[in-house]
């Protein structure tokens, strides 16, 4: 099955070593979906557990953790982590 995500090589990266560093759970993945609803929702992603609404998948290793209503609109997305003028942080873009 393809991923319905994409990580990048650097997301992957920190992902893996905040779970590490932060001694997080084998249990715990990352969370991607929407927050919010209609024209302002945003992309929401963060560590959990997965719950019986969501699709498990593992993505270049990390185990990803998508509700099953949120799939469509995430979809097609990529996750990556940058640094620049203002901050560091994970992004995500979508085609």
């Amino acid at each position: 099955m393809e991923a319905p995500v994409q990580i990048s090589a650097r997301a992957k990266m920190e992902i893996s070593e905040t779970l590490t560093a932060n001694k997080i759970p084998d249990s715990y993945g990352l969370r991607v979906g929407l927050r919010g609803g209609g024209c302002s929702a945003t992309f929401l992603l963060g560590f959990d557990t997965a719950t019986d609404k969501d699709q498990v998948y593992i993505i270049e290793g990390i185990q990803v953790f998508i509700d099953k209503r949120h799939l469509m609109y995430v979809l097609g997305a990529t996750i990556d982590y940058e640094e620049g003028e203002n901050g560091r942080g994970f992004t995500v873009s979508t085609i």
